[in-house]
């Protein structure tokens, strides 16, 4: 436990914004929320509160001690991420290139999504696997205790959310959501490699290139979003 002295806030912060998005959203609570402030004032405490959590946690990890080192960070762990990176930003930028029945606010296509395309075909939480993927590969290349709590909280976040989302699409969607769910898959290439969908690559070329192009901006501009240069 030694690794983690002094880092007790950051600890703190990491549950605090885990707890805040899925003790609302993933109970009964999101629902006691609704009928006292109708759904776009729920969402908007709901976004308000996600905010400021993470603004907390991003702070905080800012201004911890990251000299409490869990593995010695050498260049081939920076390797991994290098590696990784580009295809958690085609994930990411690609994920709001389809029509998804999963994203807030895109309900409604459920009816007309069919098996889906492009990455929908992939995975149905492009995004949500994007942040698992960049939250482990950012863990593996720093290896200091204060990064494993702050990039496993978002990363933790997400991979659960990816179960908490399915089961409310479920319970609010009934037999139209089976329907979906049973030619789609969470986790990623799953549903491909069952045979219950397929991998169309004359639909991945936009969002490969448009990822691309995302993972050299967040290389060119890491060193003014997180204080730390990669070359």
């Amino acid at each position: 436990m030694g690794a983690f002295a002094g880092l007790g806030e950051l600890v703190f912060a990491g549950v605090l914004f885990v707890v805040a998005h899925l003790g609302i959203s993933s109970t009964g609570l999101r629902g006691v929320l609704v009928r006292m402030l109708g759904e776009r004032g729920y969402l908007g405490v709901y976004s308000l509160l996600a905010i400021v959590t993470l603004v907390y946690l991003i702070l905080t990890y800012n201004t911890s001690s990251h000299a409490q080192f869990l593995w010695v960070p050498t260049h081939a762990l920076r390797g991994i991420a290098f590696a990784v990176m580009p295809i958690a930003m085609m994930l990411l930028l690609g994920g709001f290139m389809v029509r998804n029945p999963t994203a807030v606010g895109q309900e409604a296509v459920l009816a007309g999504v069919g098996e889906g395309s492009g990455l929908l075909r992939i995975t149905r939480h492009p995004f949500q696997w994007a942040v698992v993927l960049w939250a482990a590969v950012h863990i593996v290349a720093n290896g200091d205790a204060a990064s494993l709590i702050f990039f496993g909280s978002l990363g933790t976040l997400s991979l659960v959310g990816t179960f908490a989302i399915d089961a409310k699409k479920a319970r609010a969607m009934g037999e139209a959501w089976s329907r979906f769910a049973a030619v789609t898959s969470n986790l990623p290439f799953a549903a491909i490699a069952a045979g219950r969908n397929r991998l169309v690559v004359a639909e991945l070329w936009l969002p490969f290139g448009v990822g691309l192009i995302g993972y050299g901006l967040a290389l060119w501009g890491h060193r003014y979003l997180s204080g730390v240069s990669l070359f």
